[in-house]
């Protein structure tokens, strides 16, 4: 797949977001290679007027100045140092990161600033930048979260065509724990009827437990307008049997607490199972002083 890259820079780094679990985010780049079916992002898409179907992921803004724009809104009077999500909206560790570097910049920035972070990715190039997490932890709260749905390869092939094979990440996870990092793992989407069976998520779990992860959490899918019709269009050519049951259970764009809440309690008892918990040695924890940490970005 042929992939545009627009170098264009922005004038605000952080977003303010609503309905989500953090109020700030932080999109190095506009538009994601990966290309997951389920992606929400679509839904974005959709209602700013850009393709939300096949074409979503063929043209990626790099913004080239988003780091020197974040340290300046970090320096702000009035910025509380709020913890900051990075990659809500797009993986900051898709292949442009390997060019670009901006999300590596940013982490430096965010260090600089002692501004608590987390990043969500799909990416084991995350661990290239382990040593500036390890000073970023050394400082402020910083959390990865690997996104590891599944680890059925046929229905990652089909739904997350453009990303590193499940078990990538979880060698990526082991790594940063090794160096003392918090690193989980979100099971997320879950694909009733998919990749909601006992066995599936346990396996998740066991592999999670065997990484290291300091914790698990997991979601449903939910498909509002532009990331419904793409999947449920993926869907019919991957599982036509599954049509009629998602055309039932997504009237609205979150599924009936029937489908969704035995899925959870689930995972819920696998976490318990298999004793998910944070076992690092040595735990990264900021000092007590901040004077007492100053450290060369």
């Amino acid at each position: 797949m042929a992939v545009e890259y627009r170098e264009e820079p922005c004038r605000a780094a952080l977003n303010r977001v609503k309905g989500m679990g953090f109020k700030w985010s932080l999109n190095p780049y506009m538009g994601c290679v990966h290309r997951c079916t389920f992606c929400y992002v679509r839904g974005f898409e959709l209602r700013a007027d850009r393709p939300s179907d096949d074409r979503y992921g063929r043209s990626i803004r790099v913004k080239v100045n988003v780091a020197d724009v974040l340290a300046r809104e970090l320096a702000r009077v009035g910025w509380q140092r709020e913890v900051v999500a990075v990659g809500a909206a797009t993986d900051p560790y898709q292949p442009a990161e390997g060019r670009y570097r901006l999300t590596r910049r940013c982490l430096q920035a965010f260090a600089a600033a002692r501004n608590p972070f987390s990043i969500i990715t799909r990416g084991p190039m995350v661990v290239r930048d382990v040593d500036v997490l390890q000073q970023a932890a050394q400082r402020v709260e910083v959390h990865v979260t690997f996104s590891v749905p599944t680890l059925d390869l046929e229905i990652w092939r089909r739904t997350e065509p453009g990303t590193a094979p499940p078990r990538q990440r979880l060698r990526a996870l082991r790594m940063l724990v090794e160096a003392g990092i918090d690193a989980g793992v979100g099971m997320a989407p879950i694909l009733p009827g998919i990749s909601d069976r006992p066995e599936q998520l346990a396996e998740v779990v066991r592999a999670a437990r065997e990484a290291g992860a300091t914790g698990v959490w997991c979601n449903i899918l939910y498909l509002r307008p532009g990331t419904r019709e793409h999947f449920l269009e993926n869907l019919a050519r991957d599982w036509p049997e599954l049509l009629p049951r998602y055309e039932a259970i997504y009237r609205r764009p979150y599924p009936d607490r029937a489908e969704s809440e035995p899925i959870k309690a689930h995972v819920a008892v696998l976490r318990r199972e298999f004793e998910i918990a944070d076992r690092r040695a040595r735990p990264l924890e900021p000092p007590p002083a901040p004077e007492q940490a100053e450290l060369p970005i």
